[in-house]
């Protein structure tokens, strides 16, 4: 099994269960040195989707799951890495038993856009279900965001 590092929705273990349901929760933990942001807004829902970048300032908080061949190739699809949305990394990330590695989605895209105030509240419930801190959960919930309908900027 590898470890999946989980950054958006996916940290929500229920939505995990129903993706990936052989991937049992391995704990969580930091990618320090990297970036919450959001991009690709022509390809997204209602607005920019989530990833990260590099960035060696800040921390991204992840929840790591054990994931099969199986599962991976389901949550290939889901994220829509066959047709190029998103493409996996390997990551090092920072829990309290030390360092291990793992693999993330990056998006495939330029970085930009705002994400729909609708995705960006499943990803801060995500963080929420899943343990963040709650400073990160807060923080989640007051980025700047467009409400469904509002044209691009």
């Amino acid at each position: 099994m590898a470890l999946y590092a989980a950054y958006a929705s996916n940290m929500d273990p229920e939505q995990m269960a129903r993706r990936a349901p052989h991937s049992p929760l391995h704990g969580t933990g930091w990618l320090q040195g990297w970036r919450l942001t959001f991009g690709g807004q022509d390809v997204g829902w209602d607005g920019a989707l989530a990833t990260v970048v590099e960035d060696s300032r800040e921390q991204v908080f992840v929840v790591l799951y054990d994931v099969p061949e199986w599962d991976e190739k389901e949550l290939d699809a889901w994220e829509g890495a066959a047709l190029g949305v998103y493409r996996k990394i390997r990551v090092r990330v920072q829990t309290l038993d030390g360092d291990v590695l793992a693999w993330t989605y990056v998006l495939d895209d330029y970085e930009g856009g705002l994400p729909s105030a609708n995705y960006l509240g499943i990803l801060a419930d995500a963080a929420e279900a899943a343990g963040a801190p709650d400073d990160y959960v807060k923080e989640l919930r007051n980025r700047p965001c467009k409400s469904f309908g509002e044209p691009p900027v």
